[in-house]
């Protein structure tokens, strides 16, 4: 990397590699903001409030990043990290109880605990790290970018719905892309993404820990529903569907990543080649499963009936984002695609095409709906599970 010196913050070659408890501790918080933007989403089920909750999805994730990237490069032990770990704790509770009247009267507090977040961050390892140049130009360039986007981010807080929208779309944007290119920076050029600290263990374990508490959501949700449904038979039977889901995500998950990430090197081929793709790929798997909670949580009130097209593209278009990630990620690591995750989303495309051809197809159920997109999930683990006891596949290359 270099020779200069190693700041005394900076974790240590052959230290522990996975996740402290404060970082599953941090994990926590994520549960209520996954909550109320599911929740958010429910309540204004259009293109709109879809938009709005991808807006506010968007923030909360890069906040979730960058402390998984603190937590990699910086010793967590200390207390100075820790400390920033739990004031970007607090923070990001804030963005969450702001969440869904972000784009109405607590737009201010959602801005002020994502710039409170940032800055907290910056003013700890820009210090910290002045005894390595190179090192600390990387939170240099990241708070230069974070200078930029702070623009549009508070104008949005003085203007209406749709202006904010445009708005703070663009500077989420900017915030996600600009560390895709290495945060380019004037007289400081660019971080090269291969170059960066990653343990690769520790980024992987992090990601699998955001996506189980994405599923804890899911539970939450399932639980809070059937609690509160009198026990009647169809807000049962959603519940019971419903977990059947967060069981199958899981399965489908977890099964996956165990082949491709259990040979020996893995871990590294993920580092260097990722860099923040992995990080994206599990934005687009847990925005599925944020998808299928806010469809579950309105199916348990209304299970049967006709359901309207918003409904319909939010019962398989949950599963449809979740294999999508699952896809994006596997074709990070691997270099190829999982082409049985690829025929499952067109089989629940074709599902919605079905249900859309008449008024009163049995798909416009939104039960219906549930069951059938579970069904797809089901042929699609039953399918990859046979085809890895038939002989090593794709699923266990290590390298392209």
């Amino acid at each position: 990397m270099t020779s200069a010196p190693l700041p005394r913050i900076l974790r240590r070659r052959g230290e522990p590699e996975y996740p402290t408890f404060l970082e599953l501790f941090f994990d926590l918080v994520y549960i209520f903001m996954f909550s109320r933007l599911a929740a958010s989403l429910a309540d204004n089920l259009t293109v709109r409030g879809a938009a709005q909750t991808a807006v506010l999805l968007l923030a909360a994730w890069w906040v979730w990043v960058l402390t998984a990237w603190i937590t990699d490069l910086f010793d967590p032990r200390l207390p100075i990290i820790q400390a920033t770990v739990l004031l970007v704790m607090l923070g990001t509770l804030l963005m969450a109880i702001a969440t869904p009247d972000a784009f109405g009267r607590y737009g201010w507090l959602f801005v002020a605990a994502y710039f409170g977040i940032h800055l907290t961050r910056d003013a700890v390892l820009i210090p910290g790290t002045r005894m390595n140049r190179p090192i600390q130009a990387r939170s240099i360039r990241v708070f230069f970018w974070f200078g930029i986007t702070v623009a549009p981010w508070v104008a949005g807080v003085f203007v209406e719905e749709t202006a904010r929208l445009v708005l703070w779309s663009l500077a989420v944007a900017v915030d996600l892309g600009s560390a895709r290119f290495g945060w380019p920076t004037p007289w400081l050029g660019r971080t090269e993404l291969a170059s960066q600290i990653f343990t690769g263990v520790h980024l992987s374990e992090r990601h699998r820990a955001i996506f189980i508490v994405a599923l804890g959501e899911l539970i939450l949700n399932t639980g809070m529903g059937l609690a509160g449904s009198g026990f009647t038979a169809g807000p049962v039977v959603t519940c019971a569907v419903a977990f059947v889901s967060a069981v199958l995500l899981f399965q489908l998950y977890f099964q996956r990543v165990q082949r491709i990430l259990a040979p020996p090197g893995v871990a590294t081929v993920e580092r260097v080649r990722s860099g923040t793709s992995t990080s994206y790929t599990h934005l687009v798997m847990v925005a599925g499963v944020v998808l299928v909670s806010t469809s579950t949580s309105i199916v348990v009130d209304r299970p049967f009936g006709r359901a309207p097209v918003e409904l319909l593209a939010a019962i398989l278009g949950g599963p449809v984002l979740f294999l999508l990630g699952s896809v994006l990620f596997d074709a990070v690591v691997t270099a190829r695609i999982l082409w049985s995750r690829v025929l499952a989303i067109v089989a629940l495309a074709i599902v919605a095409l079905c249900a859309l051809v008449g008024p009163d197809t049995f798909l416009r159920k939104p039960l219906t709906a549930l069951v059938v997109a579970n069904l797809v999930l089901l042929l699609t683990l039953v399918c990859e599970e046979l085809a890895a006891r038939r002989g090593p596949v794709g699923a266990t290359a290590s390298t392209p």
